[in-house]
């Protein structure tokens, strides 16, 4: 019997409006210490992993997130040598960021174990270098991860959920600090900042916190279409190497699916409404 079920799923981007696709198997779904866990098969979009409800990536449209929070940052960099991710249980982060030959090491702290466990076994094509000897995976807390840290990471890319439950922390000026205090002097951090449609008070708050500790601070985008809006904001901020001004020599071929050096400029050319936010 391979009959599908008639199972349809809203995630309620706002209270008035959501995504709706539907589900033909559900392969777990259970409440971890940290939230609500699901791990779905959907006809349109493939394997989805959702937390408290919302998508977090999907076979289908994954790799253009991964590759817009890593590539951005470690292009822009002329050495990365030490690169930290919190959040990213799923893999996907990690995965781009050893495209890249100079990365010694990188360090994964995701407060869920349950979401690497899950990623490793349903989602493998997103999730398969977790086990690559370069990383080191930590179970924990993110944000305690980079208050013990000093001067200690070229590059940190911040891939968490929603501000609200365990995630509340990484949206906060006390964790752009820290941030800047875990980072080297001419160190790099990216965080996803949400979409400019329905969360606009977020990204001008997180545009206003990062420029008052770092010096250069940008505002990216990308189409991602199982997140909110479908258009979803990236904000940079570096102690010393200006995203746009990258050397064309510095781009080395590397596979992708979404990003490249070009885009890796266009992507600040903002809409007005969305550049209003960074002012």
């Amino acid at each position: 019997m391979d009959q599908k079920l008639k199972l349809w799923f809203t995630e309620h981007q706002t209270e008035d409006y959501g995504i709706t696709f539907r589900v033909n198997h559900v392969y777990e779904s259970e409440q971890t210490e940290f939230q609500r866990l699901e791990m779905v098969e959907t006809d349109e979009f493939g394997t989805m992993l959702l937390l408290d409800g919302m998508v977090m990536t999907t076979d289908k449209d994954e790799f253009v997130y991964h590759e817009m929070v890593a590539h951005v940052p470690l292009f822009t960099h002329p050495n990365p040598k030490h690169v930290l991710v919190v959040g990213g249980g799923d893999g996907g982060v990690i995965r781009e960021i050893m495209k890249h030959p100079t990365v010694e090491k990188a360090v994964l702290v995701d407060i869920d174990g349950k979401v690497i466990e899950y990623s490793k076994k349903y989602l493998p094509n997103i999730a398969g270098e977790l086990d690559n000897p370069r990383v080191e995976v930590i179970v924990g807390d993110g944000f305690m991860h980079i208050a013990k840290s000093e001067n200690e990471y070229d590059v940190i890319m911040v891939d968490s959920t929603e501000p609200v439950g365990p995630a509340a922390n990484l949206f906060t000026k006390g964790f752009y600090a820290g941030i800047s205090k875990a980072l080297k002097d001419d160190g790099i951090f990216v965080a996803q900042s949400d979409n400019p449609w329905f969360t606009p008070e977020l990204i001008q708050t997180v545009q206003r916190d990062v420029k008052e500790i770092f010096p250069i601070t940008k505002l990216y985008t990308a189409n991602v279409p199982t997140y909110p809006s479908g258009l979803w904001t990236f904000t940079i901020g570096s102690k010393k190497y200006d995203p746009l001004q990258v050397p064309a020599e510095r781009f080395h071929d590397i596979e992708t699916k979404y990003y490249t050096p070009a885009l890796h400029s266009a992507a600040f050319v903002l809409p007005k409404f969305v550049e209003d936010l960074t002012k």
